[in-house]
């Protein structure tokens, strides 16, 4: 970065050179320069193709989608077979929750490019949104293919629907905790088709899991078969679901410990006659897409204000730094530092009147808790929760708040402040 900067000090119209520095910012979050960097290498070198898709690139991260897929097509043009290009115009409609028109203009690049794997990702995703699940789980198996996941390491096969007969199956977790807890409801499918399911689960949610319904037993941290006939993706259980039954399943049944219970009533018991309340303003900064689904945690303090009301910090993580840096802590209490897993975190939420939250695995457990609990969406929010309407039937118990334009986080927080208030009265 310094390089560039002593550089383009000297040579300020070498387009190129700029739209590098736009790169680089894009790939540290700084998405505002980014976007700076790269309109000053279009307007040095307008014909520049690398120029042209960068600029896309960034737009495209910060919902500018009309003006995104107006470049690509302009690429297109030029180059009609360019399955970047292609991938992303898809990906654009689905941002802007045009599920139709991303589903048919991908379905048409699908059938022309059958081997490529974003294309096929990028029509799940708008499958997904459509509620179309049997195709969008179809074609979300290219997700192998895109090499954002490693291959599995097995010494048994991959299932492929043969008959069980009483083998043992083993079900692999995938990506994140939100993944497990929305995904584990799919486990009772499998008692149709029958053998004896073995169920792998990450460590933090082991307590969680105990009792898991449909599974004949539990391995904790366990990746790598030593033993057993068959292994399956636990994502891949939502297909079998799907080409069975047309219902989404409730929500998983959890197992919270009564030690658990007991600590996170110890926790709230100095503010057992307020209307508590436990926040969540980001998830997982390691997730590439955190950055526009999370906002400050200074977003909640105008909550803090409302009478008769105290908020609960249920974040664990890095983020916690600058919350305790400017005092927040003193506004918000801090009871996730000490959790040693999702089974202390879930006992505290049954402790909370509300739960609010930003699109992360909290939204997931607190919606397989049944509790009320407010999700804060960006304006591109995770499939479960679609682009339209203020419920979802996979949690049947969240509200929705969603963004009116990209990054307008001050509209979410107030309308979610105004609800509050209606709570408020409605309780009293």
């Amino acid at each position: 970065m310094a390089a560039y900067a002593a550089y383009l000090a000297e040579r300020p119209d070498d387009g190129s050179i700029w739209s590098n520095l736009g790169v680089l910012h894009r790939k540290a979050g700084r998405y505002d320069m980014a976007l700076r960097a790269q309109q000053r290498a279009v307007a040095a070198d307008p014909g520049a193709r690398n120029v042209q898709v960068n600029l896309a690139n960034i737009l495209s991260d910060l919902g500018r989608y009309d003006e995104s897929i107006a470049i690509r097509r302009a690429l297109l043009v030029d180059t009609p077979n360019d399955l970047n290009q292609l991938a992303m115009i898809g990906r654009c409609l689905r941002g802007k929750g045009d599920y139709a028109g991303a589903t048919a203009f991908l379905t048409e690049q699908v059938d022309r490019h059958p081997q490529d794997a974003e294309l096929q990702i990028q029509l799940a995703f708008a499958q997904l949104g459509a509620g179309d699940y049997v195709p969008a789980f179809t074609h979300y198996k290219a997700r192998w293919k895109t090499g954002e996941l490693s291959a599995r390491d097995q010494n048994i096969p991959e299932w492929q629907g043969e008959p069980l007969d009483g083998k043992t199956l083993l079900v692999l977790p995938e990506q994140g905790f939100g993944d497990a807890l929305l995904f584990a409801r799919f486990l009772p499918v499998l008692r149709d088709i029958g053998g004896k399911v073995h169920f792998v689960c990450e460590k933090p949610l082991a307590r969680l899991f105990d009792g898991l319904s449909g599974a004949d037993h539990i391995k904790v941290g366990h990746r790598r078969a030593e033993a057993g006939d068959y292994w399956i993706n636990m994502m891949d259980l939502a297909l079998l679901h799907f080409e069975r039954y047309a219902d989404v399943p409730a929500p998983v049944s959890l197992a919270v410990p009564s030690d658990s219970v007991a600590r996170a009533k110890a926790i709230v018991a100095p503010h057992r006659d307020r209307f508590k309340v436990g926040v969540v303003w980001t998830g997982s900064e390691t997730y590439k897409g955190n950055a526009f689904r999370s906002f400050s945690h200074r977003d909640f303090l105008p909550l803090v204000d409302a009478l008769g009301v105290q908020l609960f910090s249920l974040y664990k993580g890095p983020a916690l730094d600058a919350y305790k840096a400017d005092g927040t802590d003193a506004f918000i209490i801090d009871t996730a530092t000490t959790d040693r897993d999702f089974a202390d975190c879930a006992a505290t939420m049954q402790q909370m009147d509300l739960i609010v939250t930003s699109d992360t695995a909290t939204a997931h457990l607190a919606g397989s808790l049944g509790l009320e609990t407010w999700v804060a969406l960006h304006w591109d929010p995770f499939w479960v929760f679609s682009h339209h309407g203020d419920r979802t039937e996979w949690y049947p118990s969240i509200r929705l708040f969603r963004q009116p334009a990209p990054r307008d986080w001050d509209s979410v927080m107030a309308e979610i402040a105004d609800a509050l208030r209606t709570r408020l009265e409605s309780r009293v």
